[in-house]
């Protein structure tokens, strides 16, 4: 049977491979401590689960707009108005079930084949694969560690032809955990105006910045009317299953974006989107809460990752990951992913998960708890220190 092209070049999420040979290990009696997955291990604030029952139980069961509800979409452009800086309207957002529907529908809406995307690398996977499906090129952001994985300006300029169509965006970021500043966004919509070209901004760690402060491009005044601006309920609200990834965007796009949705998936589950209501409008507590656990294990990982040998961590500004430096043990980064899960018990993710430029690097999740973060540190040490390849000198 022929399969589509098409189909042969689309790429895959490391971190989902990772979890099922991480469960087939486990099925078979083995201890594993995941840090693989990006997954708050909190459950939904209590309030947002209750919103989302009692509207089941009010009969709101039934085939919604495809862009969202009225209710819901405007909850969402409020939220945006507040949190960014920019007054949108209902009319510039959607929901969808989940925020990768989000970006692929932008992308099948603004990319054709042919065009180029510029896009973080090490960065989230997804963002490739997506342009490499459309047929598209995939153009690497190169972010480096001695510049707190950011990106040099000339290096962006440099990177723009007559073919660039979007310049891609994920701030606070993953796997790196870097933060973009004004200065970044002022010279990235700069490029964009002159250039005529569109931004996606993945923005779904938002609320997890922990030095400093967030900042969109969409406070750079003009930037709006050529930004895709998305965000979720994934991670701040532990609400990963729930499935609601949301955007604002220029209304014309909004409406494309409702037109693939109706020859894809309908419309987003109504009942859920009565939590997705209650979590932006509703108290903020437990948001607070799960950002402070995950800012004092981000110190625990840190600092332990540090006092390994063979291994240096920068400590990231933002989202919930740490991009560990391994070139210290002698391997590569994939040689030590494997390590780990087989010697350690320790899921992680090879920083080639990510693009070429993550090699020599391990990402781990630290959505997880603290007792077992200094658990993994400590099979890590000592795996380390046992299979370290003959001639690596220790520090």
């Amino acid at each position: 049977m022929k399969f589509a092209d098409r189909i042969h070049r689309l790429g895959t999420e490391g971190a989902f491979e990772t979890l099922a040979r991480a469960r087939a290990l486990e099925a078979l009696g083995k201890e594993i401590i995941h840090l693989e997955i990006g997954e708050p291990d909190f459950d939904t604030p209590t309030n947002i689960s209750e919103a989302a029952i009692k509207a089941l139980k009010d009969g709101h069961t039934h085939y919604g707009p495809s862009a969202g509800l009225p209710i819901a979409r405007k909850a969402v452009a409020d939220y945006f108005s507040e949190t960014r800086g920019i007054e949108v309207g209902p009319e510039h957002a959607v929901i969808m079930p989940g925020v990768k529907p989000v970006i692929f529908n932008a992308m099948m809406a603004i990319v054709e084949a042919g065009d180029e995307v510029i896009v973080p690398d090490p960065g989230y996977p997804i963002y490739q694969s997506l342009t490499n499906f459309l047929g598209a090129k995939a153009v690497p952001l190169h972010l480096r560690e001695k510049d707190e994985f950011r990106f040099l300006v000339d290096e962006l300029r440099a990177l723009v032809t007559p073919k660039t169509r979007v310049i891609l965006l994920n701030s606070p970021a993953n796997p790196t955990g870097g933060v973009l500043t004004k200065s970044d966004m002022e010279a990235i919509y700069e490029m964009a105006e002159k250039h005529d070209l569109w931004i996606i901004t993945d923005e779904i760690y938002s609320k997890f910045v922990y030095e400093g402060e967030f900042v969109s491009v969409t406070s750079i005044p003009g930037a709006f009317k050529r930004t895709v601006v998305i965000d979720g309920m994934s991670k701040a609200w532990a609400m990963t299953g729930w499935r609601l990834g949301f955007g604002v965007m220029p209304t014309q796009l909004a409406e494309y974006m409702a037109k693939l949705a109706i020859n894809n998936f309908s419309c987003t589950s109504s009942f859920l989107q009565y939590g997705l209501i209650e979590g932006l409008r509703g108290p903020q507590d437990e948001v607070t809460r799960i950002v402070a656990e995950f800012k004092k294990r981000r110190e625990v990982i840190v600092d332990g990752l540090n006092r390994i040998d063979g291994i240096t961590c920068l400590k990231g500004h933002g989202a919930f990951y740490a991009f560990a430096n391994i070139t210290g043990t002698g391997m590569d980064s994939h040689q030590v992913a494997e390590l780990f899960m087989d010697k350690a018990g320790v899921a992680c993710l090879s920083g080639t998960a990510f693009g070429k430029f993550g090699e020599g690097y391990i990402r781990f999740s630290y959505a997880n708890s603290v007792e077992n973060i200094e658990k993994a540190l400590s099979r890590i040490k000592s795996t380390l220190a046992e299979h370290r390849p003959t001639g690596v000198p220790s520090r």
